[in-house]
């Protein structure tokens, strides 16, 4: 794949229309990637420093796309980008969602669609890699500090992500004047995010109100905005604290040196904190002119493709858990459902891989929250990348691995996270019986429309702090109930589920995958786009090499090792 050469930006422009071309598509149409192309394709040569010096409009398309495409907004008549990159794979695998529709032979049970596999890595390259590279050579790090300091957190967030769907991915080198781009391995990228991560901090730690800063600063951040510049790059500053604690943290059992350093740097007071409160929440804020909505939401509402997982329903009903209508909805049966009329007002989900999914029945299985006169999720909903709480979580296992600068006890830390989520949540009252609670498990599962999807309780986890348990289950509360928080963000949820085994969530019913994928074990990662068996096929065997194993979705990826957490 040939990525953006410095003295031919349309060359290289045209060599990824032709990946557009080649088509993920759904429904007959194409992902809402290429809505903004042009405005990438307009200038070949790049911004001058006097265009950036004006924060024109320039600046603002290339700074607000990577925002956007971390979780890809496509449109609001067109989120086929954001269906195949994250809600028919990660969301599912995290057992967060699932479909209604009855998909047949797919990613849902195991039977890996190639048109479903390439999207994470397109939206990547074209929407976030792409305007970054533009404006770095532009000289943003220059002109602007901060700003090239939010463009490389931004970089790292929307990478990280990708090369943890995939693992080795081109990147050290992409930006170059080479004739093609060489995949890298998952632990030389994770050293150049903790590099750029640190360099990041290093610029955001010496703002000041007397930093030079484009007068377009508000139409540009969509994570902080209406806020003044001090508080605007503190909040920055943490984020890409918060960042490298979690990316720490994905490499404990592969390097436990190197992830115990990098978050005690992370988490040291010097370096300016971490995410503490839901008002510092990475939120990507959906624009207000009507051309875009949360593709959740869409999805879920217009389109009712998506609908809640029956591991999300059986541990929040079994756990009692006080959030559960802030997260979805309670089955609707219409009066001819004569299978679910009986489990009207109940907390239903639909099991991953299930039997005979059929959308006539299973669409009114519970949905997410989108109805009502307070729905949670609505067409304007912010997606929200990363959390106080899932730091609070991160800080936990921090401490419980015994890393310093974690800021309190494990079970303080544990307590915290839960409390922070119910209040992100809105949720006033339970929190003290939630916390206290020794005997509520994960519920079994019935499905009214179909017995053999079927399923026993997953866990005998309760809820309250034991602090003469091991430290392995010590860890499998932190982590259930960091995936209990974090939801709806199943890329993240399905990332920490792979490193730790935490929750334990149903295994698919029906396997597909021709023996590729163990039931048992789950899904690792997804194949390498088909485009790029097409366009870079050397470069792809050598991708097969560095990831030490056949591409196919049983294959785990560097950081997840088959060994305990401790």
């Amino acid at each position: 794949m040939q990525l953006f050469k410095n003295t031919h930006m349309k060359y290289t422009f045209n060599n990824i229309s032709k990946f557009i071309a080649t088509g993920l598509l759904i429904g007959g149409t194409l992902s809402g990637c290429t809505k903004n192309f042009e405005d990438y394709n307009k200038n070949n040569i790049g911004l001058t420093d006097a265009e950036l010096a004006a924060g024109g409009k320039d600046l603002e398309i290339l700074f607000k796309r990577p925002q956007m495409a971390i979780y890809n907004f496509s449109g609001g008549g067109d989120p086929n980008s954001f269906q195949l990159q994250q809600n028919l794979n990660a969301d599912v695998f995290s057992g967060y969602m699932m479909p209604a529709t009855d998909f047949k032979l797919s990613n849902l049970n195991y039977a890996m669609k190639s048109e479903w596999n390439g999207e994470a890595y397109k939206a990547l390259y074209l929407s976030v890699i792409n305007p970054i590279d533009k404006l770095q050579k532009n000289g943003l790090d220059k002109t602007y500090p901060a700003l090239g300091a939010v463009a490389k957190i931004l970089k790292v967030e929307a990478t990280s992500r990708v090369t943890d769907i995939y693992g080795p991915i081109p990147y050290i080198k992409v930006g170059s004047a080479e004739e093609t781009t060489p995949y890298d391995k998952q632990s030389d990228i994770y050293a150049a995010f903790f590099t750029e991560l640190e360099q990041a901090v290093e610029a955001l730690k010496s703002f000041n109100a007397q930093s030079p800063m484009t007068n377009k600063i508000e139409a540009i951040d969509l994570i902080y905005p209406n806020m003044d510049n001090q508080t605007r790059f503190k909040n920055w500053l943490k984020l890409a604290n918060s960042l490298r604690l979690r990316l720490a943290m994905r490499i404990v059992k592969v390097n436990p040196q190197l992830a115990k350093t990098q978050a005690e740097i992370a988490l040291n007071p010097i370096n300016g904190g971490v995410l503490e409160n839901n008002t510092e929440n990475f939120k990507v804020t959906v624009p207000t002119n009507g051309t875009f909505t949360n593709p959740l939401w869409f999805i879920s509402k217009n389109w009712t493709d998506t609908r809640i997982n029956a591991t999300l329903t059986s541990y929040m009903v079994g756990l009692k858990d006080p959030r559960i209508a802030k997260y979805m909805s309670p089955v609707t049966p219409v009066s001819t459902d004569t299978l679910l009329l009986g489990s009207k007002g109940k907390y239903i989900g639909i099991r991953a891989g299930g039997v005979n999914i059929k959308k006539e029945t299973h669409l009114n299985f519970s949905a997410l929250n989108t109805e009502g006169n307070t729905p949670t999720l609505t067409a304007n909903t912010a997606p929200v990348l990363m959390t106080a709480a899932e730091v609070y979580f991160l800080r936990a296992e921090a401490a419980l691995r015994g890393w310093n600068n974690a800021g309190g006890t494990a079970q303080s830390l544990y307590e915290k996270g839960v409390e922070t989520s119910f209040t992100q949540w809105g949720v006033t009252s339970g929190l003290s019986n939630y916390l206290n609670d020794n005997t509520s498990t994960a519920a079994d599962y019935e499905d009214p429309v179909n017995k053999e999807n079927n399923a026993k309780s997953p866990s005998t986890l309760t809820i309250k702090w034991n602090e003469g348990a091991s430290n392995e289950e010590k860890l499998e509360r932190i982590i259930t109930q960091k995936w209990l928080a974090i939801f709806p963000e199943g890329q993240e949820a399905w990332s920490e589920f792979r490193r730790t085994g935490y929750p334990r969530l149903f295994p698919v019913v029906v396997n597909n995958s021709g023996g590729l994928i163990d039931t048992k074990i789950q899904i690792r990662r997804l194949p390498f786009p088909q485009n790029e068996y097409n366009t870079n096929a050397a470069e792809v065997q050598s991708a097969i090499s560095l990831l030490g194993g056949p591409d196919n979705g049983g294959t785990r990826l560097w950081w997840d090792l088959n060994k305990g957490n401790f």
